[in-house]
Order: C-alpha cells, then structure tokens, then sequence
C-alpha cells in the first residue's frame, strides 16, 4: 500500500514545475511517507525542520487566533508550503516561482492518501 501511496505522490509531485518534495508527517514533524528528487534540501527533509509547522501553529491558537490551515514560506530560491490535516501535515517543497495555489490545490488530490494514514496513525 504504501508503493502506491508514493506512486501517486511522486505523480502529483511531477503536475506541479519546480516542486522538489511532498512529506506526510506526525505533529511532531516525524516523516510517515515522503518522496522527493535530489534537489531538494536534505535538511528541509528532516523532522527538525519539519516539526516547525506545528510549534508555529501551536503559538498562533494561543494568542487567539484560532487553528492554523497552511503557513507559506518563501526564501531567494525555494518555497515551502506546509498544510495542517491534523494529526497529520503535508509538506511541499518547490521552488520560489512554483505556483503556489497548484500547491496548495494538491491537498485535495491527497486526500484519500490523508485518510488512509490518519485511520494508521491513530
């Protein structure tokens, strides 16, 4: 099951010029199913890294302002767009000039994948 999970990430990862990386990942940033090509930044890859999102998240609802969906991160040449499907989040990482809402817009594309893990994981 998880060959085909990769498989159709790998695919959704190649609809989208520049994206590098598609990570799943626990709340505490440890990775459950990723793929990515060899540009991608091997420390963007890593549970430190991706662990971030929900730290972020956690400070932002304790100042009120309520759940965190996605946090977009653009540097001088990569993006990192991370989404929030509690218990899980999704990681991409693209290029800069990646367009960002086909992104954003492969969520939905993973949904299955996304349901099939949290029954998994929890």
């Amino acid at each position: 099951m998880a060959d085909e999970w990769k498989l159709l990430m790998r695919k959704l990862m190649n609809t989208v010029n520049g994206l590098h990386a598609i990570v799943v990942s626990d709340r505490e940033g440890v990775p459950i199913l990723k793929v990515a090509d060899q540009v991608a930044p091997e420390l963007a890859l890593r549970a430190a890294y991706l662990s971030t999102f929900g730290h972020m998240s956690d400070q932002a609802s304790k100042i009120g302002m309520g759940n965190n969906l996605a946090i977009i991160s653009i540097y001088d040449n990569l993006q990192v767009v991370q989404v929030n499907k509690n218990p899980l989040m999704v990681t991409f990482i693209a290029d800069s000039e990646s367009n960002t809402g086909e992104i954003l817009n492969l969520e939905l594309d993973l949904q299955d994948v996304l349901n099939d893990l949290k029954k998994v994981t929890e």
